[in-house]
Order: structure tokens, then sequence, then C-alpha cells
């Protein structure tokens, strides 16, 4: 099982991407070891840098007519990849 769940297509990781870096929302329990790995077999290209960080998930409430309801969103875990310089990631070319 792969531990890359998306890419993070945002205009902020986008630009990112002219830097050779790359963003990946990935599982809460990867480590920086599994994600290289998978995304050199997934990608082909050479991961020289991984930087990783742990999202908290926002809380939401709405009102309902048996009253106020909140809760959270679920916690995540982003990895920003740096590749070798030359290498490219396309992630619309399955599409």
């Amino acid at each position: 099982m792969s531990t890359l769940k998306r890419p993070i297509v945002t205009e902020k990781a986008t630009g990112l991407n002219e830097k050779g870096r790359y963003t990946f929302e990935v599982e809460r329990t990867a480590n920086k070891v599994q994600i290289k790995k998978d995304i050199e077999s997934l990608y082909g290209v050479t991961v020289t840098d991984i930087n990783t960080m742990r999202t908290i998930g926002k809380m939401k409430s709405k009102g309902t007519k048996g009253g106020q309801v909140s809760g959270r969103r679920a916690h995540g875990k982003k990895a920003i990849v740096t590749v070798k310089e030359g290498d490219v990631i396309d992630f619309y070319s399955n599409l």
C-alpha cells in the first residue's frame, strides 16, 4: 500500500514546483524513508530532500434543530519533497 494519498495542488504549492519542490498529502504513520521510496518508484525521479509536517484538523460547528453540533476535521500529514535538479513530476500525465 502506498503512503501517498494525493498531491496538493494549491497556488502556494504550485509556486514551489518551479523550484523543484512538490507537496503531497501522506499517511500519518508514514516516515521519510517510506515517502522517498514511494515517490521514486511512482514518478521515476530522484528525491534529494523531504520535509514533513503534521496538520491539525479544524474545529467545525453547525446549528441544527436539535441544537449546536460541533466536531473536528481529521488530522493529517504533509510532505514537501525536493527532487534532483532537472527532474520533473507531472501530476497531469495520468489524466
